[in-house]
């Protein structure tokens, strides 16, 4: 297990019955807000593991990862049910590309989430890279029920620090919310609804979007930026928007 590191659960915050984030002490070297990492256990002489984006910012003293249960998944029941104090495995290599270091120059970020694809953009979120660099960054976080708006604190406190500069969207598609879009945001960008609440324009001048989450979510806004002129963006063919899918 020489590219994995020991670590220890610190502890594991269940939001409710199929949604939690561990936070694990473990001695991961460097990375970038926004980046994942594989978290694993072991399965006889192997390791079963899975990639987990990771919310904490590198300055952050632990290590979180926000999941959801799948039932029948060989994986994540047994991370859901880990306790402070159980053992855990950490690679050694984080890696991922959904990072301020990537994007081109542009004006405004977006940042289009759905489930647990919030988990890498509240880091970012939470470090100084992005404020430095876009004149508006943009979070639109999308969920089936309210219930399922994860770390909600966080997120105020970040709006109560850079103001006018941060724009969020919640988008509950399910039942109805005081305060959030309730459609999918696919139909959002199409009727206008998102660009009218955050008052910028979504465009390729100025934007570039980064998406994770469903996959069924990425495909449709991937059309639909594509219709705008925004393709997506490579290192070697600079675009307008960067993703990370989540099965």
């Amino acid at each position: 297990m020489s590219n994995w590191l020991n670590g220890k659960v610190i502890d594991n915050r269940r939001l409710n019955e199929y949604l939690t984030s561990l936070i694990i002490d473990a001695d991961l070297g460097g990375y970038e807000a926004g980046q994942f990492v594989r978290i694993g256990l072991p399965d006889g002489d192997d390791v079963l593991a899975r990639p987990y984006s990771l919310v904490n910012t590198p300055q952050e003293r632990h290590l979180e990862v926000y999941f959801n249960v799948v039932e029948e998944g060989p994986l994540s029941p047994r991370l859901f049910d880990l306790q402070a104090g159980d053992d855990i495995l950490v690679a050694s290599n984080p890696s991922g590309f959904l990072t301020v270091s990537e994007i081109p120059d542009c004006k405004h970020l977006w940042m289009i989430a759905t489930g647990t694809g919030i988990g890498p953009f509240l880091a970012i979120l939470k470090s100084e890279a992005a404020w430095e660099k876009f004149e508006k960054v943009v979070l639109c976080y999308s969920v089936s029920y309210a219930s399922e708006l994860a770390y909600q604190q966080v997120i105020e406190m970040i709006q109560a620090r850079h103001g006018e500069q941060f724009s969020y969207v919640p988008v509950v598609t399910r039942e109805s919310r005081p305060g959030a879009l309730d459609k999918r945001i696919p139909f959002l960008m199409q009727d206008g609804s998102l660009e009218q609440t955050t008052g910028i324009d979504l465009n390729a001048s100025d934007s570039h979007v980064m998406m994770c989450g469903s996959s069924h979510m990425i495909t449709d806004v991937s059309a639909e930026l594509n219709g705008r002129d925004m393709k997506k963006h490579r290192r070697r063919d600079p675009g307008h928007f960067t993703t990370e899918k989540y099965h």
